[in-house]
């Protein structure tokens, strides 16, 4: 299994990976396909199925679906193109990709929102469709957003095709075991069995400028997020408070008035801060998912900020090292809320952050091992159930507090020797039937749990 960091670590927009990027993924790669056909379509369609369609208004899906069929993709999105082609769409009914005349889509007629069963391959599905001028169909493709961004066709769905088919890596692993057996035959630290995978796709050169970018917009996203006040779009009404609580933190410094357990404060607001540029649509890194984009970069600036001895150096070990733990979740089980709930989000990327964490501090390929386990133990069982279809509530504090377990749990297993009772592999198991198990009120559909015992207008 290969799957690289940077598909793990994807550079997009907010709310949601799966309900905003992977629709706007899957509408541009439709309009790739329409092009390579021989079909001239007047029109095109949309229809929203499973949690896209009860969590989609909220998670900004058909306005996402919009764009795509506009043209529009997560990694190169310009924002103020963006509303232009959408106040078009509105005002004219019709959208316009290159290498297409103006395609008809009325939104409040060509979008459609299906609360009826979810298609059978993913509970995330989403049908388009290209029509002729007698409103025919003549071309359609059905889509399915699997979590992290990740979009597959109905047909690759069925055949597997969920990781990369090139050429083999020179260090393949399928499970924890595997990759500790692994790291322990050949001398090396997770980070540099991962490392040299990329490398045997990418240069050097490419692989440090990737990674360093990716840290860079993560960075980025927490700078704003400290400094940006006002409420949340959506119309709950939450107040950022990331800017608020940092420049308390700023302020107590060097007073000898705070706890030492106000560096947990200082953890989850740079969480927050994350979270809040995503329910505000900004421009965010998958880490897996947009829904749990705070919990990674939180722990890794807590890391340069706060730890002695930390460096930029360590960064491309930290991503690389939490990149392998990623996808050994996502291959034997998911990071996707809507198949297996919130432990498939921030459990994950927990999991991943205490990986990193505990790999640049100097832990050995057991105590990383132990501390992804630590960290995704204790989410096992969480739910999605985001208040009015946001991701705002509960999801900002809760990348907060996924960040702070992410420190405890590398705290933990660097204080031992790797040895531990339960695997990685069994954690992760658990978690998928876990999610297996869980009922869908509970997987992002905002039928059940926080989602129905708050007042959410």
């Amino acid at each position: 299994m290969f799957l690289s960091v940077f598909d793990m670590f994807k550079i997009g927009i907010g709310p949601s990976s799966s309900h905003t990027m992977g629709p706007m993924v899957a509408a541009a790669r439709f309009l790739d396909a329409l092009r390579a056909s021989p079909f001239s379509p007047v029109g095109v369609k949309a229809s929203l199925h499973g949690s896209l369609a009860f969590t989609g208004v909220g998670h900004a899906t058909d306005r996402a679906v919009i764009l795509g069929l506009a043209g529009f993709r997560p990694d190169t999105y310009d924002a103020e193109l963006a509303e232009a082609a959408l106040a078009r769409a509105h005002e004219n009914g019709v959208v316009e990709p290159e290498g297409f005349e103006p395609l008809s889509l009325d939104p409040s007629r060509d979008v459609v929102f299906d609360y009826g069963p979810p298609l059978p391959g993913h509970a995330n599905g989403l049908k388009l469709m290209a029509i002729d001028g007698q409103g025919d169909v003549i071309f359609a493709e059905t889509y399915y957003s699997v979590g992290g961004g990740f979009v597959l066709t109905a047909d690759e769905l069925a055949a597997g095709k969920d990781t990369d088919d090139s050429p083999p890596v020179p260090y393949p692993f399928k499970s924890g075991a595997e990759m500790l057996s692994m790291a322990a035959r050949e001398g090396k630290t997770i980070a540099d069995l991962k490392r040299s995978n990329e490398q045997s796709r990418l240069t050097r050169t490419e692989l440090e400028s990737g990674i360093s970018g990716l840290w860079d917009t993560m960075s980025a996203c927490i700078d704003r997020g400290i400094e940006t006040r006002g409420t949340l779009p959506g119309g709950l009404g939450v107040k950022r408070r990331a800017a608020d609580i940092h420049a308390a933190l700023e302020a107590e410094r060097g007073l000898n008035l705070t706890a030492p357990h106000t560096i947990n404060d200082w953890i989850g607001v740079y969480a927050m801060a994350v979270n809040e540029e995503n329910a505000a649509g900004g421009q965010i890194v998958t880490a897996p998912t947009n829904g749990a984009a705070g919990v990674l970069p939180a722990t890794l600036k807590y890391w340069l900020d706060h730890v002695p001895g930390a460096s930029r150096d360590g960064i491309e070990d930290f991503l690389l090292t939490a990149a392998a733990i990623g996808g050994l979740i996502k291959h034997n089980a998911s990071i996707s809320g809507a198949e297996c709930g919130c432990q498939a989000e921030v459990g994950s990327a927990s999991a991943m952050a205490a990986a990193g964490l505990c790999a640049v501090m100097g832990g050995t390929p057991e105590q990383v091992e132990n501390a992804a386990e630590i960290a995704l133990e204790h989410h096992l069982g969480m739910t999605c159930d985001p208040v009015k279809g946001l991701v705002q509530v509960p999801c900002i504090e809760r990348n907060g507090l996924g960040a702070i377990k992410a420190v405890s749990a590398a705290s933990l297993a660097l204080r031992g020797d790797g040895t531990h009772f339960v695997p990685l592999d069994a954690a992760i198991e658990t978690m998928r039937q876990t999610g297996d198990d869980m009922s869908s009120k509970y997987k992002e559909t905002s039928l059940g749990g926080l989602a129905v015992n708050v007042p959410n207008c």
